[in-house]
């Protein structure tokens, strides 16, 4: 059973920490601004603003930061101020620690290894914007007012355009995802997203149509494509398409999974794009494909 971690109400404490890439720290103090509007205290932790060469601090010290974070009783949710590499770095030093301390972990990109642990470990978590889109979408921003209903307890339905490349159908599983190259690096490993009925969600940023079709063949020869009940196919921005590959990035996606029936659905709003979907890992959710809607709900009561 995967269990969700306590919502959130005024007054109670969300812990910034940056487990990866160092941050401009003048998206930590607009993410921190908005978090107080909401009524919530924030922690900055002490590594959060750091700088390592590429990371926001050493191992141990982006470590420190994440588990004072967890056994703090004050902080309910944790909140990633960015990805790019270097959560995988926390794997398997944090998991005993999250398993004893289940809190709303937020981010994407490479926090999909995060959220890959935490499924692992029975807990769901938060695929969502972090501090920049805190800072800089205004207030109104929907995938911010999501965010804060979720953290609330007040749990979204969502309801988008149809694409023309979708497949219809229904399904019911639980919603595993996130960045495909963190995903596909954690296969056969003690973090491994996939399940068997799942309803699987991909973006990614920066990948070439090829390697993006490698690591769907990736998961097809390993027979996880086959075990899907759905997928969800996000945004994949910053790359450049390759017809000499077959057809658009999108179509070789369409072409590696023709053979399934389960219902399939094209450019979600998911990713490294400003309209970033909340979406709450490990949660059951039904999922409906309809020429009329792409339609996403989580059983969550």
């Amino acid at each position: 059973m995967i269990q969700y971690p306590p919502f959130l109400m005024p007054g109670d404490k969300v812990a910034v920490v940056s487990p990866a890439s160092i941050i401009n720290p003048d998206y930590v103090k607009g993410a921190v601004d908005m978090l107080e509007r909401w009524s919530l205290g924030v922690a900055v932790e002490p590594h959060c603003l750091g700088c390592a060469g590429a990371y926001s601090g050493s191992v141990d010290e982006r470590l420190d930061d994440f588990r004072k974070a967890l056994y703090d009783p004050q902080v309910k949710a944790i909140l990633c101020s960015r990805g790019g590499y270097g959560a995988v770095h926390l794997l398997d030093r944090l998991a005993d620690d999250i398993v004893r301390n289940p809190k709303w972990i937020i981010g994407f990109s490479d926090i999909s290894a995060l959220h890959a642990l935490c499924v692992n470990r029975g807990l769901m978590s938060l695929h969502a914007s972090m501090c920049k889109h805190l800072s800089e979408e205004p207030t109104g921003d929907r995938c911010t007012q999501y965010l804060r209903q979720i953290l609330f307890g007040d749990i979204p339905q969502y309801h988008e355009a149809p694409h023309p490349m979708n497949r219809c159908g229904e399904a019911r599983g639980m919603l595993v995802g996130g960045n495909m190259a963190v995903l596909c690096g954690l296969i056969g490993t003690p973090y491994d997203i996939f399940r068997p009925g799942s309803v699987l969600f991909i973006e990614d940023i920066g990948e070439a149509p090829y390697k993006i079709e490698r690591m769907l063949y990736q998961l097809k020869l390993a027979g996880r494509l086959a075990s899907l009940s759905g997928l969800i196919v996000g945004r994949f921005t910053e790359y450049t398409e390759n017809e000499g590959l077959g057809g658009t990035l999108y179509e070789l996606i369409w072409h590696m999974v023709e053979e399934y029936d389960y219902p399939v659905c094209f450019d979600f709003p998911v990713g490294h794009v400003a309209d970033n979907l909340p979406l709450i890992e490990g949660s059951e959710v039904n999922f409906s494909v309809s020429k009329q809607s792409v339609d996403l709900s989580f059983c969550i009561k």
